[in-house]
């Protein structure tokens, strides 16, 4: 299975910005221009970027597809996501450029929508979004842009949406993300023993090239990289060159 490093630009209000831990009331703004931040991690070498619309998450409504579509335009092959609801939304985003749609809390909310999906748009152009906190023993999900936890658990739908032929699956530990504290690589090894043969997406708390070397070894398929890039850390080009 093949590794892709993934740069991350999450949106609010048309801004670059990095949540603490999903939460709103710690935001930290890193730039004015996502395209400008976009071109430079095109010319670094990306393949791939992760858009996130925040403010479309708690919302329920994306609305960077002007975004998108440059993007699309540039080269790059977007994935994204952010308050996706309904069909017409994947297809707008579709339609739009996006390569893949990620939808994170209808797949929580309505698996069996998001299954139908995976059919109708084909399940390379979709990214299940499954973003969790560990609470009780148990990893439960989050959804309405990480402000509201849901009723399943990881273990109940990552299967789930495995056994219906998705084939790209992020995860977040949400206590992790935008803290720069490591990943949680024992989560994702957790995800390699019951969704086998599933390209896994770790994401949430990068901080060093170490973290990307373990993402690789633990057997995901990808990495998001946020705050860590966007404080140059370290370079892309190192991170990819892992």
């Amino acid at each position: 299975m093949s590794f892709d490093v993934i740069p991350a630009i999450d949106l609010r209000g048309g801004r670059v910005v990095r949540l603490a831990q999903g939460d709103y009331e710690r935001t930290t703004t890193y730039a004015d221009d996502p395209l400008e931040v976009a071109g430079r991690y095109r010319a670094g070498g990306a393949a791939w970027l992760h858009l996130v619309d925040l403010d479309g998450a708690r919302e329920g409504c994306f609305a960077c597809l002007d975004t998108v579509a440059a993007l699309a335009r540039a080269g790059v092959r977007v994935q994204a996501g952010g308050g996706v609801r309904a069909d017409t939304d994947v297809k707008r985003l579709l339609e739009a450029g996006a390569a893949r749609v990620v939808v994170g809390s209808i797949a929580v909310r309505e698996p069996d929508r998001v299954i139908s999906w995976l059919q109708r748009f084909g399940v390379e152009h979709l990214t299940i979004a499954l973003d969790a906190r560990r609470r009780d023993g148990k990893w439960w999900l989050a959804s309405a842009g990480w402000t509201e936890q849901g009723a399943a658990t990881l273990d109940q739908l990552a299967p789930r949406f495995a056994r219906a032929g998705a084939r790209h699956l992020l995860c977040t530990d949400i206590d992790m993300d935008g803290m720069l504290s490591g990943l949680n690589i024992s989560l994702y090894s957790y995800l390699r023993e019951f969704v086998p043969g599933v390209s896994i997406q770790a994401s949430g708390g990068v901080r060093n090239l170490d973290d990307v070397r373990a993402a690789r070894d633990c057997g995901a398929g990808a990495v998001i990289l946020g705050r860590a890039l966007l404080e140059r850390r370290f370079t892309l080009a190192e991170a990819m060159a892992c």
